[in-house]
């Protein structure tokens, strides 16, 4: 049976025409992504009853990803979150980056990978393979590249993302994957009643402005404790410094994984009963709660508001580039770029 799907995706106003890729597997899971911006478009899971469940924000043809600016479902590169001041120095040079955030750097500037066309360069039933050339000088950041991102569907309900990379210089290379996940569906409101575990015994406070002081602080005794679980409106709106600044969550959590690929984090929805487990080799994760959401019109009518997602965004730690204490994002010219994500989704039983 023909699992991989593709369809028209509609076309941009200046008139690229993009298509949808979907993968489906035996147990019915389904995920569809694009050559848009290697976007993520849906994933469909089944639920209590037995129904398939979206649960992934999202549009329903290109214009809405043309359009959105909340990087939903967005490929993000060359580096993911912040850089404060917008400027990196390598090897003694300093580069200059858009000031898109404030005085600082958020995602890259305003070239984003996620507003680009991408390259197929391989599919299957169960795999599609995009690839975006990005020249020296790209963003800003020294060296070229061609960047690889490869989604992948199995038969156990993991979702994987590899992204792989060489430079031919050195560069700054943090790639992510920036989905708003509602476990209960996409268009069901709030995810404040969802269930959060994340393995980590740390986070990195950021100043007002999201940019990492540096510290990196235990989350004992704090509202960022998530290692027994917690239903993510319990302590939200927590009178805490770190969740003043952010408007509710969107720190990065230190991870224990030591580089090796392992399940750093768990949610699950009060709802419909899905859970999502995630793993990667990266050494953070961002947990960002929508705060910052609202009246976005998505897919089949919905209206996105403040809080109505989640999203757990790897990575290397926001501003690492100015903080020696954290792992470094540089990849050296020649060395290879090639990390792994993955959303294991266990359908309610």
């Amino acid at each position: 049976m023909q699992k991989l799907k593709i369809t028209e995706f509609g076309t941009t106003e200046k008139g690229e025409k993009f298509l949808l890729y979907e993968m489906k597997n035996d147990a019915g899971t389904a995920a569809a992504v694009s050559d848009y911006g290697a976007s993520l478009v849906r994933v469909c899971v089944k639920g209590k009853d037995g129904a398939s469940v979206d649960v992934v924000l999202g549009f329903d043809d290109v214009s809405g990803y043309e359009e959105g600016g909340d990087s939903i479902g967005a490929t993000v590169g060359r580096n993911a979150n912040r850089i404060g001041g917008a400027s990196v120095e390598i090897n003694g040079i300093t580069y200059e980056l858009d000031k898109n955030d404030n005085e600082n750097n958020l995602h890259s500037g305003f070239d984003y990978y996620n507003k680009r066309m991408w390259e197929v360069k391989e599919s299957g039933d169960d795999h599609v393979t995009f690839c975006l050339h990005s020249p020296d000088g790209d963003q800003g950041y020294p060296g070229a590249l061609d960047m690889y991102v490869t989604y992948s569907l199995d038969e156990d309900n993991m979702l994987s993302i590899h992204y792989e990379a060489v430079p031919d210089q050195d560069t700054v290379i943090n790639m992510t994957n920036h989905s708003y996940f509602n476990l209960n569906g996409h268009d069901s409101g709030t995810v404040l009643g969802h269930t959060v575990v994340l393995d980590a015994d740390c986070f990195t406070p950021a100043d007002a402005e999201s940019i990492p002081t540096g510290e990196i602080r235990t989350v004992e005794g704090t509202p960022m404790d998530f290692r027994g679980g917690k239903v993510l409106g319990e302590e939200i709106d927590a009178d805490y410094e770190p969740l003043r600044f952010g408007g509710g969550y969107d720190h990065n959590w230190v991870l224990k994984n030591e580089g090796s690929f392992g399940k750093v984090a768990e949610v699950t929805a009060d709802k419909s009963g899905i859970r999502m487990e995630v793993y990667t080799d990266l050494p953070g994760v961002q947990m960002y709660t929508g705060n910052f959401l609202g009246g976005v019109k998505g897919k089949g009518g919905a209206v996105y508001e403040k809080r109505s997602a989640v999203c757990l965004e790897t990575q290397y730690y926001p501003d690492a580039v100015h903080h020696d204490n954290f792992p470094g994002p540089i990849c050296r010219a020649g060395e290879k770029y090639d990390t792994r994500t993955a959303y294991r989704f266990v359908p309610c039983e």
